[in-house]
């Protein structure tokens, strides 16, 4: 079977994953893998997080995080966008949050050698300042670029009524 994707540099940031071969909408590329911390752990072990730009923390529910620092897969490369085309699905385990797992899957079909994101939906339990948007500066190009990686907080969304 060929395979699914590969990293190499990318002209967005960094590393990126791209695809091998034309990939149909729907089509499961890999979990996001790394060693599980606790919320707490994270803030104890990466105080500065906010304010690096970069991040392979992935939250995976109220309990766990995946820190993919350590352990961490070919997931930890693909790069944020604001038009994404794949999209990180969570499959919760029935009676074990540990077990729950973040796969990435296609959003629409992919072309191969196209980079392969998603949106990060990074949010801060902070004023979203322009320093701080400046730091999480989104470089994706896409037509709907917010600017950004950084979603507002739940207590920053702008309600009607």
């Amino acid at each position: 079977m060929a395979r699914k994707i590969l990293v190499r540099r990318s002209p967005v940031h960094g590393n990126g994953v791209f695809a091998a071969v034309d990939l149909p909408a729907g089509t499961e590329l890999i979990e996001y893998k790394g060693r599980l911390i606790t919320p707490k752990q994270a803030d104890n072990w990466y105080p500065d997080e906010m304010e690096t730009g970069h991040t392979f923390l992935f939250t995976l529910n109220d309990q766990w995080i995946i820190d993919a620092n350590v352990g961490g897969n070919s997931a930890r490369w693909i790069n944020h966008s604001c038009a994404p085309n794949c999209i990180p699905y969570l499959h919760e385990h029935p009676t074990d949050r540990r077990k729950d797992r973040v796969i990435i899957e296609t959003l629409r079909d992919v072309q191969a050698g196209e980079e392969l994101c998603y949106d990060y939906g990074i949010s801060f339990e902070v004023r979203h300042t322009a320093r701080l948007k400046k730091i999480w500066a989104c470089r994706c190009g896409a037509p709907n670029c917010t600017g950004t990686l950084l979603k507002p907080a739940d207590h920053e969304r702008n309600t009607v009524g």
